[in-house]
């Protein structure tokens, strides 16, 4: 997905369909979603009807199970009444029937409603004997993926992959994180707080999340001194010992994309005055870090310096 359709989905709000982990297929698609597919991982098939009182007994158990593999089984429904000339070739006698496909051929199955633990069981034997090592999250796999594309710059694939992981799970801590910093790059911060708003007090407590807040005050404070460079700066030259001025010429710098130079002036002010109005540069650097993240090189580097000037 390019930049322009990033761009729409950013602006609009709209997420692209997510990895599906369970799907409804038929005849015309058996042969992709289900023989295909069960190349990379296993897949288990429930073959049902909507009359049939049974069927609405197990598959709520099976698909919570399924969901909580997390990816390393996959689920695909198929209605008997719509498929019966897949019905026959496959010889489904009564219902709910249930085959695993791993590496194109059926490897297990099981008919009639079982008690969710032994749904669990099963599924988790068919996991050790044909899942291996080779099983992955698909949610993992777009999680790593659009880290990937945020870090190299590509905001728009970056973006495109964390909507998918929240349409499956909509409080991924890593994933509201990641789609917010694509918000904040297309200049959108208040769908980014949106994004947030909308998460569990859990995920809006992780690490990721509250880093993405921190960026978004100094969004916010950057955008309050902006077009005002040029004034502060001429106050620092008039008085280079005006820390309020150099304070607000790093909120600016900041807010324009330029954490480097923000962070050159904070550290030029613990080093004339550590305490200055109650340490508010050290606990602006302590944000700015937070909000690149631990990772960020320029956090890496900025922290060692920091730590020279105040233990020197």
């Amino acid at each position: 997905m390019g930049p322009a359709r990033m761009e729409t989905l950013l602006s609009t709000g709209a997420t692209p369909p997510a990895v599906a982990v369970i799907k409804d297929s038929d005849t015309e698609h058996f042969m992709e979603d289900v023989i295909d597919a069960s190349r990379e991982v296993p897949i288990i098939v429930d073959f049902w009807a909507p009359w049939c009182g049974p069927c609405k007994a197990l598959s709520p158990a099976l698909e919570k199970v399924v969901q909580g593999a997390k990816g390393k089984v996959r689920m695909v429904k198929v209605d008997i009444d719509q498929n019966q000339e897949l019905a026959a070739q496959l010889r489904i006698q009564s219902i709910p029937t249930i085959y695993a496909f791993r590496d194109g051929s059926p490897v297990d199955g099981f008919q009639g409603a079982l008690p969710e633990s032994q749904v669990k069981s099963w599924v988790d034997q068919l996991m050790k004997k044909f899942g291996g090592a080779e099983a992955t999250d698909p949610l993992e796999e777009a999680i790593e993926a659009a880290a990937e594309a945020l870090e190299a710059g590509d905001y728009g694939g970056a973006g495109a992959l964390y909507a998918q992981v929240l349409n499956q799970d909509p409080n991924h801590a890593r994933a509201l994180a990641g789609l917010a910093r694509c918000y904040l790059a297309a200049g959108r911060p208040e769908k980014a707080r949106e994004a947030i708003a909308r998460a569990t007090p859990e995920a809006q407590a992780s690490a990721e999340v509250k880093a993405v807040l921190a960026g978004l005050e100094l969004a916010e404070k950057g955008r309050e001194a902006a077009g005002r460079t040029g004034e502060l700066q001429a106050r620092l030259a008039v008085d280079p010992k005006d820390h309020q001025a150099r304070f607000e010429l790093a909120e600016a710098l900041f807010g324009a994309g330029q954490a480097r130079e923000a962070i050159d002036e904070l550290l030029t002010i613990v080093r004339r005055d550590r305490k200055w109005n109650d340490d508010a540069a050290r606990v602006q650097l302590v944000k700015i870090f937070e909000a690149l993240g631990p990772t960020d090189p320029l956090t890496a580097e900025s922290r060692k310096r920091l730590s020279s000037i105040l233990f020197s």
